[in-house]
């Protein structure tokens, strides 16, 4: 299984930011050693490819660096050049991944599930958005008769995704999170389901089965991008559910089968993590990882 990576990429943050920058270089080390994958540095997503999904003038001022202090807050990161490039390659992993799905059944990035970005706006940590991106790449540059569900179990719904992709019924749009949680405005998914805060295992996985057997019934895709937050988790700094490492696992299989069983290819992001204890994040997106290894190795 390939797994893309961008860690050695570096946006440069002021001490004390909050965003956990770290964990990917932790994740990639630990894949290293994981008998099964291999780690392929992510290609960089073109202008082309970014306008797929976003808009022209909002390209033209992230690469010249004409953000507002109001944009650079709201994206909470501060522009440079570094950031451009970390942010083409989050994008690029995921165009890889999902074109490496499609021959060899699944891939990874190791980073990426930038879900709130919009068409003219970055947020949320988010400069641009991957899924929208691969997934439109997969139909213009692949086959633009393809259908594809983006399955978005980020604790925090992708409001950027949702919007981007509203109008667009070749493209299904599935997010489960936490209702009281960031956004506060949220967007219209194709399928949207609020969870309550200290939501435990049996109610989240109760729910992903509907939400499942709903995409089943409502949409036929024929690949998925499936963003693998470890924010549900019960050590989570901002998720506010109540998830335990096996319920995570639990959340992973059910999705892995649900595109194995179907033979659809998956591309899996990381997505958010914000763990009391970075290695708590790192742990499940290894686990992830070492779940999709697993599933590729019995099928």
């Amino acid at each position: 299984m390939k797994a893309f990576y961008t860690d050695h990429f570096i946006l440069p943050l002021p001490s004390g930011h909050r965003f956990p920058m770290e964990k990917y270089s932790q994740l990639r080390n630990l894949v290293g050693h994981l008998e099964g994958v291999k780690l392929v540095e992510a290609p960089a997503a073109s202008d082309t490819q970014i306008l797929y999904a976003h808009d022209p003038q909002y390209l033209i001022n992230i690469i010249k660096g004409n953000l507002s202090a109001h944009e650079q807050r709201e994206i909470g990161f501060p522009w440079s050049q570094k950031m451009v490039e970390r942010s083409r390659r989050s994008a690029g992993a995921t165009v890889a991944a999902c074109k490496t799905s499609l021959t060899e059944g699944v891939a990874v990035n190791l980073a990426g599930g930038t879900h709130h970005a919009y068409r003219d706006k970055g947020s949320g940590f988010c400069v641009f958005n991957d899924s929208a991106i691969a997934a439109r790449a997969l139909q213009k540059e692949i086959n633009p008769k393809l259908k594809i569900a983006i399955i978005d179990l980020d604790v925090h719904q992708g409001n950027g995704t949702a919007a981007i992709l509203q109008n667009d019924s070749s493209i299904f749009t599935l997010s489960i999170h936490g209702e009281n949680n960031f956004p506060f405005k949220k967007e219209v998914s194709n399928l949207d389901f609020g969870l309550p805060d200290e939501c435990n295992d049996q109610t989240y996985l109760n729910t992903l089965s509907h939400c499942l057997d709903k995409l089943d019934s409502r949409f036929k895709p024929d690949s998925l991008i499936f963003l693998a937050g470890a924010d549900p988790h019960e050590d989570d700094r901002l998720g506010r559910l109540n998830i335990s490492s096996e319920g995570m696992r639990l959340r992973d299989e059910a999705v892995l089968r649900y595109a194995f069983d179907r033979k659809l290819p998956l591309a899996i992001s990381m997505a958010g993590g914000y763990g009391k204890e970075i290695a708590s994040t790192v742990n499940i997106h290894f686990q992830t990882i070492k779940t999709a290894v697993q599933f590729q190795q019995q099928y």
